[in-house]
């Protein structure tokens, strides 16, 4: 068992608060394994994510279309992905977190090489600016900010892989009507949504108050998440003007603590809802 995974998760939490405040930039803390966002520098995992969406989208052909992916995180993966096939792409995040060592897109280009497409000509002297640009994608790092520059009725398919449950409580809402506004007639947005806490796998940040847990000293320590339940999801979805379908859910038999630890605010939520961890939606303008 990793020593990660020996942690309480109020020993992360209490941890995570103190590193977060070092004076350390999160490339230092990336080399060592801590603050990770996400895995889309594995260059397998970054192809099945991308076909994953695309599949559950539904759109035949890429070709000329324009992708735009939420949370990139430590790589530019997906706009070397895109670019294979025929697509411009948009990364939209909240940082400059991916990597700019070269020799991670050098092997997702052979990767794509080897599947028969034709990525980007990369070179080992590229730095990262110099990809995008061979990529044909624009890489965003103000979040919400980037989001309302972006034109109308501009993007074919929107996608993230355990993105959306970190979108601040505040914006989440806003952030899928200019979903809804940039897509075009007929586009699509797809997303894996993961609900459970990011400390422990479990349900542990539902104990808290939102006024502590949306307090600067927790939602800036890279434990966040915004705690909307799979329903109040869905219910905000649909009034952004989406069709919804829901593809997938996982739930746990049980939930993995009793409902009395919540916080008063989740101890109303049905326990149906409660034990969904996982879930795959569709959203069709």
């Amino acid at each position: 068992m990793k020593i990660k995974q020996k942690i309480p998760w109020w020993t992360k939490i209490f941890l995570k608060i103190i590193l977060a405040r070092l004076p350390f930039n999160y490339q230092f803390w990336q080399n060592i394994g801590l603050f990770r966002h996400g895995k889309m520098d594995n260059t397998q995992y970054a192809i099945e994510v991308f076909l994953s969406h695309v599949k559950k989208s539904e759109i035949k052909e890429l070709k000329e279309k324009t992708i735009m992916e939420v949370g990139p995180g430590d790589s530019i993966s997906s706009a070397i992905i895109s670019y294979s096939y025929g697509a411009k792409s948009i990364l939209l995040d909240v940082g400059r977190y991916a990597k700019t060592n070269t020799s991670t897109y050098l092997k997702l280009s052979n990767n794509l090489k080897k599947m028969g497409y034709s990525p980007p000509d990369i070179v080992a002297s590229d730095n990262l600016e110099k990809i995008l640009i061979k990529s044909s994608a624009s890489y965003l790092t103000a979040g919400y900010k980037d989001l309302k520059k972006i034109k109308s009725e501009s993007i074919d398919l929107i996608y993230s892989q355990a993105v959306l449950e970190h979108i601040s409580l505040d914006d989440f809402k806003n952030t899928f009507n200019e979903f809804y506004r940039i897509l075009k007639k007929g586009g699509v947005s797809s997303h894996q949504v993961d609900l459970r806490d990011h400390l422990d796998e479990s349900l542990n940040n539902l104990r808290f108050s939102e006024k502590i847990w949306e307090s600067k000293l927790f939602t800036q320590s890279g434990f966040y998440t915004n705690r909307i339940r799979f329903d109040e999801m869905i219910a905000i979805f649909k009034d952004s003007k989406f069709n919804v379908e829901i593809k997938n859910i996982l739930k746990w038999d049980k939930l993995p603590l009793p409902k009395s630890k919540l916080n008063k605010k989740f101890q109303s939520v049905p326990e149906d809802v409660l034990k969904i961890k996982v879930f795959d939606v569709i959203l069709r303008k």
